[in-house]
């Protein structure tokens, strides 16, 4: 005879009080995805699924989310493409259907992404390593389920501080006018690069994927990598080495900079999005001088990141 399990989760509570998230952190799943390469893109992407609590129930059915998890990631390995975002979204439909209780649904993964690149001068094939980050939440809304999902990266590269370097360049002036004349100093001001500090920059950015429209982590590595003040590269030789620290004093920019940067070029790239599209743009700046970090932030929608825009 079998034994009938009581469940315990469906109790009420001692203390009766809503839950906004509920769930399982740290979900590890193998995933391919292919899209047209020579290779798959493998993955390794680390999950975290939440739903919330009504307050009359003791506890949510724990392994239904990671079971939600496991049955959508085994079904997209059969599929020549998919979004991870869109993996993220079938992710959270699945989920609502096994806690019929929740009126909300998250899930969000992270995962380191290998790409290839060339180094600037030497042109020797490197990998680099950046992530992808995606999210997913749900709602019910009159017996329908709707969802918002979003994908990003998060991009490591450097930036060179303006503030230093034009003191540094000042203080070089003083010294050339001491045996060059106004004209001649200014020559060698304007053909020499200068010394400043610099930071490992960290730019992210998270852009919501409406229905009908693809944002590919592709571009949006991109569009970090050229906001700051000059990419990084695993395998660099010394021409390789130099071109970079001379590309990056000749772009030197603020945390605050790096932001702005991205933005306008998310407009440049994507201002065919509705104007409702929550766009998430960050950078740190990991200091060299300071024992402390910069951080910058903008969150807006599409529509308040035009505004900004055309009335500069």
């Amino acid at each position: 005879m079998a034994v009938c399990f009581p469940d315990t989760q469906d109790n009420a509570p001692k203390v009766q009080v809503h839950l906004t998230r509920v769930g399982v952190k740290g979900v590890k799943k193998l995933l391919k995805i292919e899209r047209g390469q020579k290779r798959p893109i493998v993955l390794i992407p680390t999950f975290d699924a939440f739903v919330d609590l009504p307050s009359d129930q003791r506890g949510i059915h724990m392994s239904r989310s990671p079971e939600a998890i496991s049955e959508v990631v085994e079904e997209a390995v059969n599929k020549t493409s998919i979004e991870i975002e869109s993996l993220c979204a079938e992710i959270v439909k699945t989920m609502m259907e096994k806690h019929k209780y929740a009126k909300m649904a998250e899930v969000r993964m992270i995962s380191d992404f290998m790409f290839l690149k060339k180094s600037p001068v030497t042109k020797n094939s490197t990998q680099e390593m950046t992530k992808l980050v995606a999210k997913a939440i749900g709602y019910r809304d009159e017996g329908e389920i709707k969802i918002r999902k979003s994908i990003g990266a998060e991009v490591i590269g450097m930036t060179v501080c303006p503030c230093a370097q034009e003191s540094v360049m000042e203080a070089d002036r003083v010294k050339l006018l001491e045996f060059l004349d106004e004209e001649t100093t200014q020559k060698v001001i304007d053909t020499v690069t200068f010394a400043s500090h610099n930071q490992r920059g960290i730019g992210t950015v998270i852009i919501e994927v409406p229905e009908d429209h693809t944002v590919r982590a592709e571009d949006i590595i991109q569009i970090i990598e050229d906001s700051m003040s000059s990419p990084v590269c695993e395998l660099l030789k010394r021409p390789d080495e130099n071109a970079i620290v001379m590309q990056a004093h000749k772009k030197p920019g603020f945390v605050e900079d790096c932001v702005r940067n991205m933005v306008e070029k998310i407009i440049q790239n994507y201002s065919h999005l509705p104007d409702d599209t929550l766009v998430t743009v960050r950078q740190v700046n990991e200091e060299s001088i300071h024992r402390h970090n910069a951080f910058a932030e903008k969150i807006a929608t599409m529509s308040e990141l035009k505004g900004e825009i055309q009335d500069t």
